[in-house]
């Protein structure tokens, strides 16, 4: 089952933004993703429609972060992409007549809205500044081990 990234991508993008000055392009942020522009765009236009995130046009242009990341969440990312489906587990048929089926379809739908409000709860209490700091510790850390 394929998986959805596109949090991922939007936080590991943040990150890099950060550590950054300037207006970066989407082209300059690809390589360090190893990720393609276009694929950013369309994850940025989320975040730029949240406020995280906001894009200058035109020579010169590209990205930057709008707002400051300690009072960004992953849940405010992960809202700004519009993620429907945070699961991969779905109905075999959503209208069934069976009333087995449906009563696996009432399990399972609140098992998943359980999980999904769990995950929210999670996801609202970790900033991205946080994200930022434990980057920068074990950056740290490997630093001084390496040496």
């Amino acid at each position: 089952m394929r998986r959805d990234s596109r949090l991922s991508v939007a936080l590991h993008v943040l990150l890099h933004m950060s550590e950054q000055d300037g207006v970066l392009t989407s082209e300059a942020l690809g390589p360090m993703l190893k990720t393609n522009p276009v694929v950013l765009r369309r994850t940025l236009g989320g975040l730029r429609e949240a406020g995280i995130v906001r894009s200058v046009k035109g020579h010169g242009g590209g990205w930057t972060i709008a707002r400051d990341l300690a009072a960004v969440t992953l849940g405010d990312v992960y809202a700004a992409l519009g993620v429907t489906n945070p699961f991969g587990i779905g109905h075999r048929e959503p209208s069934p007549r069976c009333v087995l089926e449906q009563a696996v379809n009432r399990a399972l739908d609140d098992a998943l809205s359980q999980a999904e409000a769990l995950l929210l709860t999670q996801l609202q209490s970790v900033t991205v500044a946080a994200l930022l700091a434990d980057a920068r510790r074990t950056r740290t850390t490997k630093e001084i081990s390496h040496a």
